[in-house]
């Protein structure tokens, strides 16, 4: 069933990949159109987490940040499918690394390095950052229960020279590399609802006491990684900036969560800036104290 349900899909996402940006974002918007109005695709989850997060908002300026996300929500997935098919020079166009040296910087300490991100602007492409870099990158995910597309997602991905691995992986990866004297830098969008247990760490992210994720910052501090932030942004439809901030070259030094801490910091400053591209369709907030 599995292989069947991939048989029928690989080809319509073949197809949208290869389709031109212009023709790409017009079907967007019938896709917009289609899962907002029609199906209301995680509408109610999506309206939850918005009221809980900006609660200083009317509800018409709530309404508007909604729609925007769910018309944003479908641009990323369909840039998602075009990842399949584009090629490195249009990639590099269209998603820029404003500060790339500063990272570059960070290479020259000899530590591997821990990049943390949040799911927000087109986090998919950050892959192109391969196409900039010298240590061997590796994107952190969930592995896919079906195994015809985790294959295809980690074939895609090869395209741009990154590596995933999964969450259960990342820990014996790092300490494997770290016994074999290679470098490499770890992608972690550490800004979702961990898994539930008796030691997670609570802390206020968008005003909301709530667990927040601390694994970055653990292996980190194990193996003595340098730790970088991403910031993402949209410049226009299609288009992607990025800048990068040291979080830190001397991670031993840093009390125990801080650094999880100010990383949440920055990702609450991207949302206030512009709502609209955050992912807000997970229950980000269904721990609470």
């Amino acid at each position: 069933m599995q292989f069947l349900i991939y048989l029928l899909v690989y080809p319509i996402l073949w197809l949208i990949s290869i389709l031109p940006f212009p023709i790409l974002y017009l079907f967007s918007d019938f896709v917009y159109f289609l899962i907002y109005h029609i199906i209301g695709y995680r509408k109610k989850t999506v309206r939850e987490n918005i009221a809980l997060a900006l609660p200083h908002l009317s509800v018409q300026e709530r309404l508007i940040i909604e729609k925007k996300s769910f018309q944003y929500l479908c641009d990323m997935f369909l840039e998602m499918a075009k990842t399949m098919t584009i090629s490195q020079s249009e990639i590099n166009k269209r998603y820029v690394f404003a500060n790339i040296e500063t990272y570059l910087e960070l290479e020259k300490k000899g530590k591997s390095i821990a990049l943390m991100c949040a799911h927000y602007a087109s986090y998919e492409w950050v892959l192109s950052m391969n196409n900039h870099i010298t240590f061997k990158g590796y994107g952190i995910y969930k592995k896919i229960a079906n195994p015809y597309f985790d294959k295809l997602v980690k074939n895609i991905r090869a395209r741009f020279k990154a590596y995933l691995i999964t969450t259960k992986e990342t820990k014996s990866t790092i300490e494997q590399n770290a016994k074999n004297n290679i470098l490499g830098v770890f992608g972690f969008a550490s800004d979702q609802t961990p898994r539930r247990s008796d030691t997670m760490h609570w802390d206020s992210f968008m005003g909301i006491e709530t667990p927040i994720h601390t694994g970055a910052e653990t292996l980190a501090k194990r193996y003595d990684m340098n730790v970088i932030y991403l910031k993402g942004k949209r410049v226009r439809r299609g288009y992607y900036e990025a800048t990068f901030e040291v979080l830190s070259d001397d991670i031993k030094s840093i009390p125990d969560f801080q650094l999880s801490e100010n990383f949440m910091r920055k990702v609450e400053q991207q949302i206030y800036e512009a709502p609209e591209f955050y992912l807000w369709t997970h229950k980000r907030w269904k721990h609470k104290k």
